[in-house]
């Protein structure tokens, strides 16, 4: 899952960085407002991280941009502005939630997963098509025959993207698209390296490939 990341303190940006990495998210960080229009109408994002005061364009003009688009990219606000007015600007303006700083990294996650559940329609904490479950907390898989198996981060991010749209094929450019951000080398033959992996940890009937097209999970049955 690729999230864009707009923050200019850059002690900030490199704690949120982190954090994200180690959630097993592929994170495209940015300190511009006038860049991060750029980098959305380039890159498809899953969720967008907004701090509110930008050079080049303050964040509610982000929003405004982003949704004046018709754009419906997740977004969730992180700022220190506190006054309500800019709360409701915020949230009447189209982003999905409004998080002020300073807060705790879990608690950031926490509200993520959260409006990724929304937008997706789904409101466990689990993704499942009813032949494996993904748990996005505890990054654990399961299926019938092999219950609660803990996944590396690239193989959760990959899982994870097939299983937000169960029955949809996904080619290689676009779960290499999930898996590596900015300026990461995309290692050669790594989506078959990991889904290889994914079906000796769970079995081969979880993840099918579609002969010169890519690979997807089954509609939930």
């Amino acid at each position: 899952m690729r999230i864009l990341l707009v923050e200019d303190d850059p002690m900030i940006g490199d704690a949120i960085q982190g954090a994200l990495k180690d959630a097993s998210y592929t994170t495209d960080w940015v300190q511009d407002g006038l860049v991060a229009l750029a980098a959305l109408e380039n890159q498809h994002y899953d969720l967008v991280l907004l701090d509110l005061g930008l050079p080049g364009k303050d964040g509610l003009g982000v929003l405004n941009s982003v949704r004046g688009q018709n754009n419906p990219v997740p977004l969730l606000i992180i700022t220190a502005r506190d006054n309500l007015d800019d709360r409701l600007r915020g949230l009447d303006g189209g982003a999905d939630d409004y998080l002020l700083k300073p807060f705790e990294m879990a608690e950031l996650l926490a509200r993520m997963r959260a409006v990724l559940r929304r937008h997706n329609g789904n409101a466990s904490s689990r993704l499942d098509n009813g032949i494996v479950s993904l748990d996005l907390v505890s990054k654990e898989a399961s299926t019938e025959q092999y219950p609660d198996v803990l996944l590396s981060s690239r193989e959760f991010a990959l899982l994870q993207a097939l299983l937000i749209r169960p029955g949809a094929i996904l080619s290689r450019s676009e779960l290499e698209d999930r898996l590596y951000g900015w300026g990461n080398e995309v290692e050669s033959n790594a989506v078959e390296y990991l889904i290889h992996a994914l079906r000796r940890k769970l079995g081969n009937h979880v993840i099918k490939n579609v002969r010169g097209m890519g690979w997807m999970v089954s509609k939930n049955v």
